[in-house]
């Protein structure tokens, strides 16, 4: 298979045509690279090619690197897999290299082919990074287009000399949102950042105009000219410095010392400023590949990519139900859930039913969707025109009745099973027989409330997580009798709406809410100890976290962990295992700190609702025990108890699939990403080194600890969760 095309025309100019059939957006392979390399070569070699322009087939024109073969890369790299995979990058770089160079004289600099990028439309990663070697880049005027370098987002950084030639061109300053966020640009942004040459209608047309006339000094860049000073100057440029340990300290800050993708970028940036731009290539290729070697970007690069990339396309998908994608929605409940649903749909071109049990109250969650849009507009990311066609697709009503035609109704009213199954047998009578019927519950279990449909095998969960909008995880919930083609329309709704689905069969909790609720108690568990509540929030951080499980607790509202605590200890009377926990929640609710929203948690809220500081009345309640654990400790507990949690429901198969448990876990709560999730993170420490940890914690803190007997029996067969549950090593 081709994908790189060759052709030259009557004026000289070699056009290399990206097009990988496979595929609707380009990316890159080794055996892409390779026709690629051939195609360089044979252009610098022809005197009859005056110049070159890279361009793409598609109306785009890369979406970076396969990392599906960069996660192939450690167990093809053979024996000696640090000294494989170096050699694998350094080719890159020398292919790359070979583009800016274009044949040019070493001496004098002249002599050179000019080659120009004409970039279609979105061009990122190793996309991004063949363009950078380029000698201009032209890219079309496409408002939807990104530009950039996203590496850093899914545990890499960019190391085929995105890095080294971004820094050398903007400084560390102007290249750390780029290289250290991951940020992207559009055309016109990038323009202005810098990023690309030219922004034009035709980028091919201007790519082969400027080819023809390019000078010799319009082939060099700037780190390949006599006097180079890198801009805001190198490390010990007195400017330079201070940029350099302020950058130091950002990403610790940011990091918190757990992602190893930030720290090796910043070695690489800081080791290849202080010497000439070739043996920074090669510092830049050392560093990518100590990353590939690091368990924590392997393990990232498995869930946030290569596992995420499956479920998003089906891998759990029933065979043979055809396309059940949705044509119109009802949504039951105009509240903040069902109005983030009717949003995320509509924009997705689905048209929608919003109902609630008045006609303001359903136009209030119609207008959640116009406040979206409103701040879209102000922002840029989206046109008056767009606004009303969403809009325009959101039909709010208390009429049941408008919900005829409608092939999927996701139910999100008051947590009740009574009002529930009111709306239910006002939806069946509407609706026909071929209709899918889900609820977007968080707790009540799905088999109990298909009880109230008269098609239990139609009847399914869509569990969304909040802000609708924002979370890209959703939890598919099968119940005892739900059927194939239910599931089939669930999934198929949630790839129409672009977020990442989970298939788990019903238990109390689910899968998502079942493990990060041990989080919140151990956190507040721990204060009631004596831990002092800053130990806990950092420890958490420290862990990988996103948030503290105090802070948590409090953006989900303390009530609703007071209701979620009488109703667990009602379903599982004398087994209820978190009395001291509620001892804790109950109290805090009695002193009307119900959170965020009432401006007082366990945090203290200025009038705005920002969080000023840990509210000083819990080392009253609770003092401080003279004692304080480690770091260490508190680290493994909060993670601890979350993994153990998964590895249970996997055991009780709840969980079917490990891949679901780690994305699910990372997209649904923040389960420390640089560990790749729960089942990673096991295997990262090794099933013995887990039992061993659990050994301790279950004597110290009780048998919420003990080790399942899952892993122990990895423990003891010296296996791990991928290496048993996956099929190949394909998905690792």
């Amino acid at each position: 298979m081709t994908d790189f095309t060759y052709a030259v025309d009557a004026e000289g100019i070699a056009t290399i045509t990206w097009d990988v059939a496979s595929k609707s957006m380009n990316v890159m392979s080794f055996e892409g690279l390779a026709e690629l390399d051939a195609a360089i070569d044979k252009a610098l070699a022809d005197d009859v090619v005056k110049g070159i322009v890279i361009t793409s087939a598609k109306d785009s024109f890369a979406a970076g690197m396969d990392l599906n073969v960069l996660a192939r890369m450690r167990e093809e790299a053979g024996p000696e897999p640090a000294k494989g995979i170096f050699e694998g990058i350094m080719r890159m770089h020398g292919l790359l290299r070979k583009i800016e160079l274009a044949g040019m004289d070493p001496k004098t600099k002249k002599g050179g082919k000019p080659i120009a990028a004409a970039l279609p439309g979105t061009a990122l990663g190793i996309g991004y990074e063949i363009a950078l070697a380029c000698h201009r880049i032209f890219c079309a005027d496409n408002p939807k287009a990104k530009i950039g370098l996203p590496e850093i987002l899914v545990g890499l950084f960019p190391g085929a000399g995105g890095t080294t030639r971004l820094v050398r061109k903007l400084g560390a300053m102007g290249a750390a949102p780029f290289l250290l966020e991951g940020k992207l640009n559009d055309p016109k942004a990038a323009r202005a950042a810098g990023l690309v040459d030219e922004v034009v209608d035709d980028p091919v047309a201007a790519a082969r105009a400027w080819v023809l006339q390019a000078k010799d000094a319009d082939l060099v860049k700037p780190w390949d000219a006599k006097g180079y000073k890198m801009p805001g100057g190198a490390p010990y440029h007195p400017a330079g410095y201070m940029t350099f340990v302020g950058a130091a300290a950002m990403v610790n800050a940011k990091t918190k010392g757990v992602y190893p993708n930030a720290k090796t970028l910043l070695s690489a940036v800081y080791e290849g400023a202080l010497v000439d731009f070739d043996t920074a290539l090669r510092i830049e290729a050392r560093w990518f590949t100590n990353l590939l070697l690091n368990p924590s970007s392997s393990a990232m690069i498995r869930s946030l990519f290569v596992n995420k990339e499956a479920l998003e396309k089906g891998a759990r998908r029933p065979a043979n139900i055809p396309d059940q994608r949705v044509q119109k929605l009802g949504v039951l409940g105009a509240g903040m859930m069902g109005a983030g649903i009717a949003l995320v749909s509509a924009m997705a071109g689905i048209e929608v039913v919003l109902i609630d049990q008045t006609q303001e109250a359903a136009e209030r969650g119609k207008s959640y969707t116009e406040r979206y849009m409103d701040k879209g507009i102000k922002r840029g990311k989206a046109t008056p025109e767009k606004k009303a066609e969403v809009l325009a697709r959101i039909t709010a009503t208390t009429d049941y009745a408008a919900l005829e035609g409608a092939d999927l109704v996701i139910e999100a009213v008051f947590e009740d099973p009574a009002v529930k199954a009111e709306a239910y047998g006002k939806t069946e009578a509407a609706v026909d027989e071929s209709c899918i019927i889900a609820s977007n519950t968080s707790t009540l279990p799905i088999s109990e409330l298909a009880q109230h449909v008269s098609r239990p095998e139609d009847f399914i969960g869509i569990h969304f997580f909040s802000p609708v909008e924002k979370m890209m995880l959703v939890e598919i919930i099968k119940g005892r009798e739900t059927g194939d083609r239910a599931v089939a329309k669930a999934l198929d709704y949630v790839r129409q709406i672009r977020k990442t689905p989970i298939v788990v069969n019903d238990a109390r909790f689910f899968y998502a809410n079942r493990c990060i609720i041990p989080y919140i108690n151990e956190g507040i568990r721990m204060v009631k100890e004596g831990v002092v509540p800053p130990l806990v929030e950092n420890g958490a951080k420290l862990a990988g976290m996103p948030i503290g499980p105090l802070q948590l607790v409090d953006e989900t509202s303390i009530d609703l962990g007071v209701k979620i605590a009488k109703a667990t200890k009602a379903a599982m009377g004398e087994d209820y295992p978190d009395d001291a926990v509620d001892e804790v929640l109950f109290w805090m609710a009695d002193q009307g700190r119900l959170g965020r929203k009432a401006k007082a948690g366990f945090y203290d809220y200025d009038e705005n609702g920002k969080r000023i500081g840990l509210w000083p009345g819990l080392k009253e309640k609770y003092p401080p025990a003279a004692q304080q654990p480690p770091v260490e400790e508190v680290r493994h507990r909060l993670l601890m108890i979350q993994a153990l949690e998964a590895v249970r429901a996997f055991e009780a198969g709840v969980l079917m699939d490990i891949r679901e448990g780690d994305v699910g876990a990372i997209l649904g709560w923040g389960f420390a990403p640089w560990s790749g999730g729960p089942f990673s993170w096991l295997d990262m420490l090794g099933a013995r080194r887990a039992v061993e940890i659990c050994d301790d914690l279950a004597e110290r803190h009780g048998p919420r600890f003990a080790a399942p007997a899952l892993l122990r029996e990895l423990a003891e067969r010296g296996e791990t969760f991928y290496g048993r549950f996956t099929e190949t090593k394909k998905a690792a």
